[in-house]
């Protein structure tokens, strides 16, 4: 069973909007659960539907988790939180929803005769595989059901926990297709430690991104967000860029930070303690909005296109309002994760 090991400090009910009935609150006796909350809360539905103006390569995602204590200053997901009362700093990354029967949900809703198989992206707004995953264990869930299903899908997420279940990731290769995409945005250690504080390490990210690949699931990596003097020099991408390709990913993607909406006072206030020294700089370069001007876009995609091997590189079309997006192909017969352009 997959609550046999929950440890629960304490257990209050509240109400969230959207939901009719209140939701159980539990905390967790654990180093790194403090002063974080989770709302166990039963979904009618998980299969969301991607609106068309969004231009994403998929029509079709599953979120279990609402929330994500991985804490990123950069996080877009971080406005989502303000539909359920929350706020997008503090909340967002202590105040965590877990729809708990997500694995029924899903495997009911592709049962459907209405329902056409088409794709299924994971981790497209937070991350499936955040530490509480561990606690929770509803990825096995959602990964029988698209395998029962004979079902294409993919994965995006920052944690190699996803190793846990790659068992059921190749069962799902044997019956259809299935990508998935680690995200790295840098391998220097001070960049990461400020930026994404409660992530796994960007190397074992990547040694689960060869893991994957060896056992034939096609895996890449995105770089994403390039961020202007923090991770964005070329001793801090080029070694990425060499990691990525001795892992064997079928593909790299590399696209600027953009603010959108609350996102932009939650990273400018970060900076403002961690990096004042770039604060003019960050507010010349978003003075007109969510994205880098193009000059700038257009210098951090040349350096994921810089590297040390022929290879080949396309824009993604489908996502303009996030600028220049640039996938550098290491292996063009093998599919890229689609999730990956979701992220940022």
């Amino acid at each position: 069973m997959r609550w046999d090991n929950l440890t629960i400090e304490a257990e209050e009910q509240a109400q969230l909007p959207g939901h009719r009935d209140p939701a159980t609150v539990r905390r967790f006796d654990a180093p790194e659960a403090l002063d974080t909350r989770f709302y166990e809360v039963h979904a009618k539905s998980v299969l969301n539907r991607v609106p068309e103006a969004s231009r994403m390569p998929f029509r079709w995602t599953v979120n279990p988790y609402r929330g994500c204590a991985h804490a990123c200053v950069f996080c877009f997901a971080r406005p989502t939180h303000t539909y359920l009362g929350f706020n997008p700093g503090r909340d967002f990354e202590r105040e965590i929803v877990v729809k708990v029967n997500a694995p029924e949900v899903l495997r009911a809703e592709l049962a459907r005769r209405s329902w056409k198989g088409e794709h299924v992206a994971l981790g497209t707004n937070t991350d499936p595989y955040q530490w509480v995953e561990g606690r929770y264990r509803l990825m096995e869930g959602i990964w029988e059901a698209l395998r029962d299903a004979a079902n294409p899908c993919s994965i995006l997420t920052k944690s190699p926990l996803l190793l846990r279940d790659m068992k059921l990731m190749l069962e799902i290769a044997q019956r259809t297709n299935i990508t998935a995409c680690l995200s790295v945005p840098t391998l220097d250690e001070k960049a990461w430690r400020e930026t994404e504080p409660h992530t796994p390490s960007p190397r074992a990210r990547l040694e689960a991104v060869a893991e994957l690949n060896r056992a034939g699931i096609p895996t890449g990596i995105l770089v994403a967000p390039l961020m202007p003097g923090i991770n964005d020099a070329p001793e801090q991408v080029e070694p990425l860029l060499q990691a990525a390709e001795d892992a064997g990913a079928t593909s790299v993607g590399g696209v600027a930070l953009h603010l959108r909406g609350e996102v932009r006072g939650v990273f400018m206030g970060w900076l403002e303690q961690a990096r004042p020294d770039l604060v003019p700089r960050y507010r010349e370069l978003y003075r007109r909005g969510a994205n880098a001007p193009p000059e700038e876009r257009r210098r951090l995609s040349a350096m994921v296109r810089r590297g040390r091997a022929p290879m080949s590189f396309r824009t993604h079309g489908h996502v303009p309002e996030h600028g220049d997006e640039v996938e550098r192909v290491l292996a063009p017969s093998a599919p890229a994760a689609p999730a990956q352009a979701s992220l940022f």
